[in-house]
C-alpha cells in the first residue's frame, strides 16, 4: 500500500473548480470500467431522488480524482436500490497508484460514519482484465453475489 504523498481532502464541486475536475480523466483502456466526470454529473443531475453527493478529491491542491456517493437515497427513485451506494470513483490516469483511491475511500468512509443507518456502503464494477476489482477486494469489499444491471456488486460495512 503507498501513501499519497501530501494531504488528501474532498471537495465540493462548484463554478471554481468544475472544468478542472471534469477534465480528470482515467488511463486509456480503463474507460470501458468507469464513465467519466462530465457523464456522471449530468446522471446525477438527471436523479435528485437518489441524493447525488459529489465531490473532488483533491491531493493539496491539485484535483487528483472523483466520486459520487447515493447519499441516503430515497427508495424507489428509479435508479439506485441502495441507500448507499458509491455510484461512481475515479482517479485520474496520472495519479494512479499513489494512494489517493484508498485515501478518497478512507474519508468516505468517515462521512459514512456520520449519516443515519450508513451501516454498509454499496459499489459495483464492471468485471474483466484492468477492472478495480483487485483495489476494491484489497480494500474490504466483498461480492454480495448479486448484478447490478452488467455491473458485479460489492460491500462493504463502514464499521458503525
Amino acid at each position: 500500500m503507498r501513501t499519497p504523498p501530501g494531504p488528501v481532502e474532498l471537495r465540493a464541486i462548484g463554478d471554481d473548480n468544475r472544468e478542472a475536475v471534469m477534465a480528470l480523466r482515467v488511463r486509456p483502456g480503463q474507460e470501458q470500467f468507469v464513465d467519466g466526470v462530465p457523464e456522471s454529473l449530468r446522471e446525477a443531475a438527471a436523479n435528485p431522488r437518489a441524493r447525488p453527493w459529489l465531490r473532488a478529491v483533491y491531493a493539496e491542491d491539485e484535483p487528483v480524482g472523483f466520486l459520487l456517493l447515493a447519499d441516503a437515497a430515497e427508495p424507489g427513485n428509479g435508479v439506485i436500490p441502495w441507500p448507499y451506494y458509491l455510484w461512481r470513483m475515479l482517479i485520474d490516469g496520472r495519479y494512479q497508484g499513489r494512494g489517493y483511491g484508498r485515501a478518497a475511500l478512507d474519508l468516505l468512509l468517515g462521512y459514512l460514519r456520520e449519516r443515519p443507518g450508513a451501516e454498509t456502503l454499496i459499489t459495483s464494477i464492471v468485471p474483466g482484465p484492468g477492472s478495480p476489482y483487485g483495489f476494491y477486494l484489497r480494500y474490504g469489499f466483498r461480492p454480495t453475489g448479486e448484478w447490478f444491471d452488467h455491473e458485479q456488486v460489492l460491500a462493504l460495512r463502514t464499521g458503525r
